[in-house]
């Protein structure tokens, strides 16, 4: 098997702990990398390390040249992109057809926050105080703690690290232990790029070890995290007792809603691609579809009609459209759901097990399903699943929809279909979610900010917001004459 080392000041360094665990192919299900296992004593290296090249050649780039490096390293992800992507298929058994669009995708958040480092700018305040001059600037917040999921590796690393760079900050990265390979490979290209050494960083290892003693670490002044909104509540305890800056992506129970007025089958194709694409592991995923009554009957005959057809199989097959369910836990955590709806009353009109049949290796494939007769009550319909299961529910009304869609924990997502735009508008300014799409599922951009409300998450990732919160802002006083003023009285 391929062995992995940290990545630590430009160099593979070896664990502390001699010790390496193993990374699976979740469609094969046989171990094909091994990886080194961090601890406390390899983070604090790699945090040192992040510490000196602050301090050093990197606080000394210019803007201008920071931005260089940046769309040099855009130039060189183009070129590796399909290696990239079929080592990300290999570690989490997405589909490569998903996973080489971002790979190749990536790239432009590069170039995007490359042109944005020389951009930061400060303003001249008018003051109310004559003889003084008063400025603000942006300055980087130092070495940025990045932890970062199994199911899009490199895209959600991306999305914290481009700006963190393009601000002047270093980072450290704790990927998934169960999908660490493509982040240690990708950070070669940095070294190739010209970054200096100690720029970015990468341990490798299991959250109780290595993530929670960066958490942890002084040296770290802001911690970066997409995960499960219990881990993020964790990290954001844990980071408040050091009073450092927290950005958190989290987990979500999007309404998909469908009103009667819509293109009845660009709904379907909507609703199956905001749940089955991905095999459902996405945080922004469809997971609730609110039909309009009065169309709930022949939406859902359509749906299952698509959804049937789904080919499922090897991921690096451009044919296949579902894959495995990357992890052991989650493809077991998948099927309980799935029990769970049974339990409250739900009707299973499509799939409800794990897949067997061809081209189903590995053990880990689960079929896509779909639940009627679910009320926004039921577990299934509260609790993200983080797999190919679409509970529908039925709803009257735009205030109905409303208060159905908002009535959950989270706020990441929400769909809306409908072809009146004045609806759609009303819609949108009434549903608690951070992104709303209208009359399409899933598009995101590096220009525009992502990010959740309620316990979807905290801040905001991609666009000119996220560059922002990699800084501080300072403000600069100058007197612009002597005074003789009574020093006990402020000025």
């Amino acid at each position: 098997m391929k062995r992995y080392e940290h990545y630590i000041n430009a160099t593979a360094a070896a664990p502390s702990t001699g010790r390496y665990f193993a990374s699976r192919n979740p469609y094969t299900g046989e171990d094909w990398a091994e990886l080194a296992e961090g601890d406390a004593t390899d983070v604090d290296r790699a945090v040192g390390a992040a510490a000196t090249a602050f301090d050093g050649e990197w606080r000394r780039l210019t803007a201008s040249a920071r931005g260089r490096l940046l769309v040099r390293l855009a130039d060189l992800i183009e070129e590796e992109a399909p290696r990239l992507a079929e080592i990300e298929v290999t570690d989490n058994g997405k589909l490569l057809a998903e996973m080489g669009a971002q790979t190749r995708y990536i790239a432009e958040w590069y170039r995007y926050y490359g042109g944005l480092a020389d951009k930061i700018e400060g303003s001249v305040i008018p003051s109310d105080k004559p003889a003084f001059f008063n400025y603000t600037k942006y300055e980087p917040l130092g070495v940025i703690a990045m932890i970062t999921p199994w199911n899009s590796p490199l895209l959600l690393l991306t999305w914290k690290l481009a700006p963190a760079l393009a601000a002047g900050n270093t980072a450290v990265i704790k990927p998934s232990e169960f999908t660490s390979a493509s982040t240690l490979e990708f950070v070669k290209l940095i070294e190739q790029a010209g970054f200096p050494p100690g720029v970015v960083n990468v341990i490798t290892g299991f959250g109780r070890e290595a993530g929670s003693a960066l958490v942890d670490h002084p040296d770290v002044a802001k911690v970066a995290f997409t995960g499960s909104d219990l881990s993020g509540q964790k990290i954001y305890e844990n980071a408040a007792a050091g009073i450092k800056h927290v950005s958190l992506e989290l987990g979500g129970k999007s309404p998909n809603i469908v009103f009667e007025d819509a293109d009845l089958e660009a709904a379907v194709m909507g609703a199956i691609s905001g749940i089955f694409a991905a095999t459902g592991q996405t945080c922004i995923a469809g997971s609730r579809l609110l039909l309009q009554r009065s169309i709930h009957d022949r939406f859902v005959k359509r749906l299952v009609e698509v959804a049937r057809e789904a080919r499922i199989g090897d991921p690096m097959d451009a044919s296949t459209n579902v894959g495995p369910v990357t992890t052991e836990a989650q493809y077991n955590k998948v099927l309980e759901y799935i029990d769970i709806a049974r339990s409250e009353g739900a009707t299973c009109v499509l799939g409800g097990g794990p897949c067997t049949g061809p081209g189903a290796k590995g053990g880990q494939f689960v079929e896509p399903t779909v639940f009627t007769g679910v009320n926004n009550t039921m577990r299934i319909a509260q609790e993200e699943v983080f797999g190919p299961v679409l509970a529908i529910i039925p709803f009257d009304d735009e205030e109905e929809a409303i208060a159905i869609g908002n009535d959950v924990v989270y706020g990441l997502a929400a769909g809306i279909w409908t072809s009146d735009m004045g609806r759609s508008l009303r819609m949108a300014d009434r549903l608690r979610a951070g992104t709303i799409w209208v009359n399409t599922y899933r598009a995101l951009s590096y220009t525009t900010p992502f990010g959740g409300f309620k316990r979807s998450g905290l801040g905001r990732e991609n666009g000119l917001e996220a560059i922002k919160q990699y800084c501080s802002v300072k403000s600069v006083w100058i007197a612009t004459q002597t005074s003789t003023a009574n020093p006990f009285v402020m000025r």
